[in-house]
C-alpha cells in the first residue's frame, strides 16, 4: 500500500494525517496529529499574523513533517486557510513553510476548502440521502449542501469563526449575558441568506468545535476517535452542552471531560456557531466527523489515480 500525507494549517489548530491507500483506492489512518497553535490570534482586527504565532505554527508544521516524512510517505499536501488567507503577510508564512519543510503550501480559498471537507463528510455518511456538512473553523465556517449523489448544490463561506467571534464578541470570563446576545443576534442574521436545506437531509459537522462539543456533552475522556466519528448530537445536548460552557471561567473550562484545554478559551462562541446553524437549518441533530479538510486534501491530491 501506498502512503501520503496532509498538513493542514487552520486559524487555531494544525492538523496531520498519514494514510494509507490500498489497491479499492480505501485510504486508513496510519498517524493522525494535532496541535493548537493560534495562528489567526489578532488576525480579525490586525489583519497579520504576529511573529509568534507564525513561529509557533512554522515548528509544528516542521515537526508533523519530518514524522510524515519518516513513516515513509510518498507525497504531502499542505493547505492554509482562512487566517493565512486574510492575512497581509501571509506570503511570509507560506514561505516560512517551504523553507522549513522543503514543500510549498498552498492557501485554499473558501469555495476550495468547502469543497475538500465536503468530500470528506460525504465519504463516511453520504450517498442514501442529501447532505448539508459544515465545517466550524477558528476563522471561518463553511456550509456544503449536496444531493445523495455527492453533487454539491450549494457552498458558502462565512468569515465566522470560533477565534473570530471569540476576540469579536466575547471579551468576559465567563462571558456577560449581553455579549452572549450580540453574538447570537449576529449569527442569525449572519447565517440567514442560506437556502432551506433539502428534504430528508442529513446535517454533518466536522473539525474540532464539532468534535470538542460531543466529546464535552458525551463525556468521552480521553477523547477517542472512535467514539466521537459517527456520533449523533442532538440539538438540546449542543444547548444544554453550549449553556454550560457559557456560564464556566476559562480556568474551570479546562477541566471538563472532553475538553482539550487549549481549545477552552474559544469553545463558547464555537458552539454558538454550532447552534446556530442548526437552528438556521431547522435540523434536530448532526452527525460528528471526527475528519476533515485533512481527509479531503488527501484524497483530492494523491487519488487512485497516483500511483
Amino acid at each position: 500500500m501506498s502512503r501520503y500525507a496532509s498538513i493542514d494549517i487552520g486559524t487555531n489548530s494544525v492538523l496531520l494525517l498519514v494514510a494509507e491507500r490500498d489497491g479499492a483506492g480505501r485510504w486508513s489512518a496510519v498517524a493522525e496529529r494535532a496541535e493548537i497553535t493560534r495562528l489567526g490570534k489578532g488576525v480579525d482586527q490586525s489583519k497579520t499574523l504576529s511573529a509568534e504565532s507564525m513561529e509557533t505554527t512554522l515548528d509544528a508544521v516542521a515537526r508533523f513533517a519530518t514524522e510524515a516524512r519518516g513513516l515513509g510517505i510518498k507525497g504531502l499536501a499542505i493547505s492554509a486557510t482562512s487566517a493565512a488567507r486574510d492575512a497581509s503577510n501571509g506570503k511570509v508564512f507560506l514561505d516560512g513553510v517551504k523553507q522549513r519543510t522543503g514543500t510549498a503550501a498552498e492557501i485554499l480559498s473558501g469555495d476550495e476548502e468547502a469543497r475538500l471537507s465536503f468530500a470528506s463528510a460525504y465519504a463516511d455518511f453520504g450517498g442514501t440521502a442529501p447532505m448539508v456538512a459544515i465545517d466550524i473553523g477558528g476563522g471561518s465556517t463553511e456550509f456544503i449542501f449536496g444531493d445523495a449523489a455527492g453533487v454539491i448544490s450549494f457552498r458558502k463561506s462565512f468569515d465566522v469563526g470560533s477565534v473570530r467571534m471569540t476576540e469579536r464578541f466575547l471579551a468576559g470570563d465567563p462571558p456577560e449575558a449581553d455579549e452572549l446576545a450580540r453574538l447570537e443576534a449576529f449569527l442569525s442574521e449572519t447565517f440567514k441568506p442560506l437556502p432551506r436545506p433539502p428534504a430528508g437531509f442529513r446535517f454533518v459537522g466536522v473539525a474540532g468545535t464539532v468534535t470538542t462539543v460531543c466529546a464535552v456533552a458525551k463525556k468521552i475522556e480521553p477523547y477517542d476517535a472512535t467514539l466521537v466519528h459517527g456520533a449523533e448530537l442532538s440539538r438540546a445536548e449542543i444547548d444544554s452542552t453550549v449553556q454550560r460552557l457559557a456560564h464556566l471561567p476559562v480556568m474551570l473550562r479546562r477541566t471538563l471531560p472532553g475538553l482539550q484545554p487549549k481549545r477552552a478559551d474559544v469553545i463558547v462562541a464555537g458552539g454558538l456557531i454550532l447552534r446556530a446553524a442548526i437552528d438556521c437549518l431547522g435540523a434536530a441533530s448532526v452527525t460528528v466527523s471526527d475528519r476533515g479538510l485533512r481527509w479531503g486534501l488527501l484524497a483530492d491530491r494523491f487519488g487512485a489515480a497516483t500511483s
